[in-house]
């Protein structure tokens, strides 16, 4: 089952959004990144009118997800843009298990509310999701009814450019660490 788990990481990594190749330098992880981030104001124009409010948007362009009962997911550079900028460079790392199968890969980009939310990110050893401050999972229908008045949480979470099949109920804990490329 581990062999699977790898062989499927290594062959899905042809599928990201990053082209396959995993970003190693701060220009290449802002540039993926910043497509990435336009990729989803493209595709959900809700997404930009939140970013408008947003004190920092946090973009992974290529995680990669596999699992077969037991699941692993990686997103190596992603970049934290504040005012437009980038103010860091970030990985995410998680597991899972449960009722599951295939292999993905997809981006995911967290829009930070308030202060008080970047912050933790900021000051955290590498954030565990489910510790710390809430976040809300966007989808189409809900990305509809965001307004300045009902987006009240933390942090809100795109999923957005799947690729791949991956099935199957489970429970994750997923880590975000800041990283430091050349």
């Amino acid at each position: 089952m581990l062999v699977f788990l790898l062989v499927s990481l290594l062959a899905l990594t042809g599928c990201q959004s990053t082209g396959g190749q995993l970003a190693n330098s701060s220009a290449d992880i802002t540039r993926d990144s910043d497509a990435a981030l336009q990729d989803l104001y493209a595709n959900n124009p809700e997404a930009r009118h939140l970013a408008k409010r947003a004190k920092g948007i946090l973009v992974f362009p290529g995680i990669v997800k596999a699992g077969f009962l037991v699941g692993a997911q990686y997103g190596s550079g992603g970049a934290l843009f504040k005012n437009g900028r980038t103010a860091g460079y970030y990985n995410i790392l998680a597991g899972s298990y449960g009722l599951q199968v295939g292999v993905e890969s997809f981006s995911y980009a967290l829009f930070f509310m308030d202060n008080a939310s970047l912050n933790y990110l900021n000051r955290s050893e590498g954030w565990e999701i489910g510790v710390g401050p809430s976040i809300v999972i966007v989808d189409k229908g809900m990305a509809k009814s965001l307004t300045t008045t009902t987006a009240q949480n933390g942090v809100y979470a795109f999923i957005f450019g799947e690729k791949g099949l991956m099935a199957g109920l489970g429970l994750q804990g997923s880590k975000i660490s800041r990283i430091y490329p050349d």
